[in-house]
């Protein structure tokens, strides 16, 4: 895959620290890194608090908080690009046209259980978005998807929406969540998780290459039994205390 920089926020080269990624040697400083539908945050704060996460010995209490954080700080990039309108405003001083968000509201899409704290920590950002859930789980042996729950807002097809969830491991997850939003009518995604494995996004590219995702970071491989490598655990089970 080919890894394009966006140097437009990028510090001078005496600046930068070499720093190596899981999708190779990439430099500290860029805003994001964008290769092929993907894009990876490298911001210093949202790679030290991944790190945090990948510690087993992080509590429920710090895990289940930095993933709100983290969250929160993926969603300022996904919306990046939102449109806006000038509206008229009266300040205490005079009055003035400035930018506001226009459209429709987002809706966020967390995938249960594991995306829900994502999804408060960007609802904190944006609390204005309407909320769809997606209730899905992995076959332990099949590594399968079988859904049990959906309930998106009944204009879900006129609005952008963001999908999360933590992990995006096998892809499997990813894809059915994508389908089953693309049946309801929904034709703008965007999906966002805190790590993926190579694997895993190759398979929703190539089922969904409309679907842009957005990660903190990439890892190369998966165990037998579909976890990230060296990843962080069962995201899940982490957050909630179930391990």
């Amino acid at each position: 895959m080919m890894i394009h920089r966006d140097r437009s926020n990028d510090d001078t080269g005496r600046q930068r620290t070499a720093r190596r990624f899981a999708v190779g040697h990439l430099r500290h400083g860029a805003r994001t890194l964008n290769m092929d539908g993907l894009t990876i945050v490298d911001h210093p704060l949202v790679q030290h608090k991944l790190t945090i996460l990948r510690d087993k010995n992080s509590s429920i209490l710090l895990f289940r908080t930095v993933v709100r954080e983290i969250a929160t700080l993926l969603c300022y990039e996904v919306t990046r690009d939102l449109p806006t309108d000038l509206v008229r405003v009266e300040t205490p001083i005079a009055t003035t046209d400035a930018p506001a968000i226009a459209g429709k509201k987002l809706v966020f899409a967390p995938i249960l259980r594991a995306g829900l704290a994502m999804a408060e920590g960007m609802l904190d950002l944006v609390p204005s978005a309407r909320v769809a859930h997606i209730g899905l789980y992995r076959e332990p042996v099949s590594l399968e998807c079988v859904e049990y729950y959906f309930k998106t807002p009944d204009d879900v097809g006129e609005r952008l929406v963001i999908i999360v969830d933590p992990m995006m491991a096998t892809g499997h997850t990813a894809i059915a969540a994508i389908d089953r939003l693309k049946e309801g009518g929904v034709q703008d995604m965007r999906f966002v998780c805190l790590l993926c494995s190579r694997p895993g996004v190759e398979a929703v590219r190539a089922a969904h290459p409309d679907v842009p995702i957005w990660t903190a970071a990439m890892d190369e491989s998966l165990n037998d039994h579909g976890y990230i490598v060296p990843g962080l655990g069962d995201a899940g089970d982490r957050t909630y205390g179930t391990r």
